[in-house]
């Protein structure tokens, strides 16, 4: 399966939703991030392709050869990286789903109609184009209702409000850790059994304490990833 992660504004979550949901569940795949100016996955300890947005020849050509690819396209770059889609002939057939992440403001959700609407415009069908709601802080339909109603309008991309990643304070601390959740899932390391060590440097053992509700939070929203990701190519 091939994905596009993008939307015309910055800010709504697009390398979050790369890296922690969607290329754990994808087998690991490859992330190819298209971009300029902003922050990649790199940061967080994966392995990332780097490439600007007029290099879409040599970016078609390494996703055509992969089972499973991740194209997280940099607000940046959004607009050069629509112009090659529209100007390489069917290339948007090459990518299987269109994965816009929105947040709540009204800028956000706004950009985000703009980048349906695009999508649309040059032949990608409603079922390719999926919106995730990112960043929820208690009800999608009442924090969303700009994009709720424009799909009752337009119908032109796939929606479901059950499709959604809540608040929480993990993706900041992991970005910070330069970890991603799947290597923190991955770490078998007992903090727990660490910090019985009273004796132990203070520093280390606020470092263990840390890791320990850190890998205790992830477990929960990890679930709830899979249910999202269930729910975002049901």
């Amino acid at each position: 399966m091939k994905v596009a992660v993008m939307n015309y504004t910055g800010t709504v979550g697009k390398t979050t939703i790369a890296v922690h949901m969607l290329s754990p569940r994808m087998n690991g795949a490859p992330i190819y991030a298209i971009e300029s100016i902003n922050e990649s996955a790199e940061g967080l300890g994966l392995d990332v392709e780097k490439m600007r947005g007029n290099k879409f020849r040599e970016l078609l050509k390494r996703i055509v050869m992969e089972d499973n690819a991740i194209i997280d396209v940099g607000a940046s770059n959004v607009e050069d990286f629509m112009v090659n889609l529209e100007g390489f002939e069917e290339a948007h057939e090459e990518i299987d789903f269109y994965i816009i992440p929105v947040t709540s403001g009204t800028k956000e959700q706004k950009e985000t109609v703009a980048m349906v609407k695009s999508l649309a415009a040059i032949g990608v069908p409603p079922e390719k184009i999926r919106v995730i709601f990112n960043r929820v802080e208690r009800d999608v339909v009442s924090e969303f209702s700009i994009i709720v109603n424009y799909h009752k309008i337009a119908q032109n991309f796939t929606l479901n409000t059950e499709c959604a990643v809540y608040e929480t304070e993990l993706f900041d601390a992991l970005s910070l850790k330069g970890l991603s959740l799947n290597s923190l899932m991955a770490d078998e390391t007992d903090y727990k059994e660490l910090l019985k060590d009273k004796e132990a440097d203070p520093k280390e053992r606020a470092r263990w304490s840390d890791m320990y509700g850190l890998k205790l939070l992830c477990k929960g929203v990890n679930r709830k990833l899979d249910a999202a990701y269930d729910l975002l190519f049901a």
